[in-house]
């Protein structure tokens, strides 16, 4: 899947540009973000509202002109918006600006501005595909790391048989999500997630617990098995089913019974991710049978539950990465701090109860990343599945 990935899809005047239509729906399957971006010619073949639909954003022609700064700068916030720019299809007079820099319209200026991977897929005729100027063009953009989806053979539009067709719009798809996939850093490796509540029983009927819906552990799990890891899910009661079907998931119920869970699976880890919101105490003694309501108060005695993140924390090898949650209500920062020193972690993520949106019960949280040597990074609230993207995004950029 293509979570939180932001792609930029060019549109020129092309028989095929019926193709993007396609194209668009199958990355928005693909749980990506898509703008897109036309030429004046483009919109002869295929209506912008088809496209705006599709991709659920508005679709870029013209250059737009901001009312405070007077400045004509669409192409720039484009630009620099896209984790990938792909231009499906490319039509043969288009090519050729790419190659000499003629920004004439929004689509080419775009892509002089683009800071993120450019991607083409040429369509055209024939005879057009194999003259010399659009081969030296194409092996030009090649040189300077345009990649170039070779168009396939079949009948054209022209009813001539021959290469020149825009490669199908599933394969492009999967052409670009192999491609965020295979540069994924926890591509092949073992990654253990905790997640959901604990249940501590006070007899076969009653529990401590709270209010966890186990949510954020599913989604991270989906998440780093959609880039390719291999995951263990140790997860409290919840509600909340994974998506991919890789994921190997382990139900537990106790604070006991996760830990017994976590030291199977740690030694074989490479990442791990405690997202699992522990029950701290648990009663010394489960009773067998239900208590009776039988007087006006009832006294439980509780005992301290083991500290799992901190157990994983003393036995991490130098080649193990380990993330740890924490949910604070005061002095958020402070006892962070303190946390990602005392369980001794690489990420700390950190959530708070006082911003509105967050925490449990919401499909939105507002989370701070803590570091080694006092590193605070700040977020804005954002859907969870969002969260979780830039937790896993961390991760990476740390990974050797």
């Amino acid at each position: 899947m293509l979570s939180g990935k932001k792609i930029l899809v060019g549109v020129t005047g092309s028989i095929a540009a019926y193709k993007t239509a396609y194209l668009v729906r199958e990355l928005i399957k693909l749980d990506a973000e898509v703008k897109v971006v036309m030429t004046a010619a483009a919109c002869e073949f295929i209506s912008p509202l088809t496209l705006s639909t599709l991709s659920k954003n508005p679709v870029a022609i013209e250059f737009i002109k901001d009312e405070e700064t007077g400045e004509w700068q669409n192409h720039v916030d484009l630009g620099l918006w896209a984790d990938l720019f792909i231009i499906a299809p490319t039509s043969a007079n288009t090519l050729s600006k790419l190659v000499s820099g003629n920004a004439d319209n929004l689509l080419i200026a775009t892509y002089l501005s683009a800071k993120c991977p450019i991607w083409i897929a040429p369509a055209m005729d024939l005879d057009m595909f194999k003259h010399f100027s659009t081969q030296e063009n194409l092996e030009h953009l090649r040189a300077n790391k345009v990649r170039v989806i070779d168009p396939t053979s079949g009948e054209l539009a022209s009813g001539l048989e021959g290469k020149g067709r825009m490669e199908e719009p599933e394969q492009i798809a999967q052409h670009i999500h192999d491609f965020f996939i295979g540069n994924s850093k926890i591509k092949g490796k073992t990654v253990l997630i905790t997640g959901g509540p604990t249940y501590e029983s006070i007899d076969p009927v009653r529990f401590i617990g709270n209010y966890s819906s186990g949510k954020t552990g599913v989604l991270l799990a989906d998440e780093c098995a959609n880039r390719g890891a291999h995951v263990i899910l140790i997860t409290g009661p919840t509600h909340a089913k994974v998506q991919n079907p890789s994921i190997k998931v382990i139900g537990v119920k106790s604070a006991l019974e996760m830990k017994a869970a976590v030291e199977s699976h740690w030694s074989e880890s490479s990442v791990g991710i405690f997202s699992a919101a522990v029950a701290d105490y648990r009663p010394a003694q489960a009773a067998d049978e239900k208590i009776k309501k039988s007087s006006d108060s009832l006294q439980i005695d509780l005992v301290k539950n083991p500290d799992i993140l901190f157990w994983a924390g003393q036995n991490k090898t130098a080649d193990q990465y380990l993330v740890g949650f924490a949910l604070e209500t005061e002095n958020e920062e402070a006892n962070g701090v303190k946390k990602l020193e005392k369980k001794n972690l690489d990420l700390l993520v950190l959530n708070s109860l006082r911003d509105k949106g967050a925490g449990f019960g919401h499909d939105t949280n507002k989370v701070s990343f803590i570091k080694p040597n006092n590193k605070i990074r700040n977020f804005e609230l954002k859907d969870k599945s969002i969260v979780m993207v830039d937790i896993i995004d961390e991760i990476e950029s740390d990974l050797a």
